[in-house]
């Protein structure tokens, strides 16, 4: 079940929850890149900024309920070399960062979110058990 978002309509505190959002993202991708697992996909990302703020976008949207982001995040992932372990610790140190920039209340809807996704993108890219009894993205032979 996706999370609601709580509104926020004291215009200091959604600019303090940008810079927050900001924030996350940037530690959240610094971590990712320093991980033994997540590393080698983090540090190949194109364009890393810009795709910082394609993400900080998204989580704008879902956190403020803001139009900046319009995307669809699961295609973007479709072709990435991961695996199902990649998810959990992805969801990790997404909820290590989270709770270490955010307010509360946005740090547990963010979370939410993630975990959220993490099970979405996790069935859609991993819709087979494999002959091994593992999540696969082909069915058993």
């Amino acid at each position: 079940m996706e999370p609601t978002i709580a509104p926020i309509e004291d215009a200091a505190e959604r600019a303090k929850l940008e810079v927050a959002i900001n924030d996350c993202v940037r530690r959240f991708y610094a971590k990712g890149a320093e991980d033994p697992l997540l590393g080698p996909i983090f540090t190949a990302i194109p364009g890393l900024d810009e795709h910082m703020g394609i993400v900080a976008n998204f989580w704008s949207r879902t956190l403020l309920g803001t139009d900046r982001y319009q995307g669809h995040p699961f295609a973007a992932h479709i072709n990435l070399p991961i695996e199902p372990a990649h998810f959990t610790r992805w969801l990790e140190l997404f909820r290590e960062t989270a709770s270490e920039t955010l307010p509360e209340t946005q740090a547990e809807q963010a979370i939410a979110k993630a975990a959220h996704m993490t099970q979405c993108f996790q069935s859609g890219l991993f819709p087979f058990t494999g002959a091994d009894g593992k999540p696969s993205r082909v069915p058993a032979q």
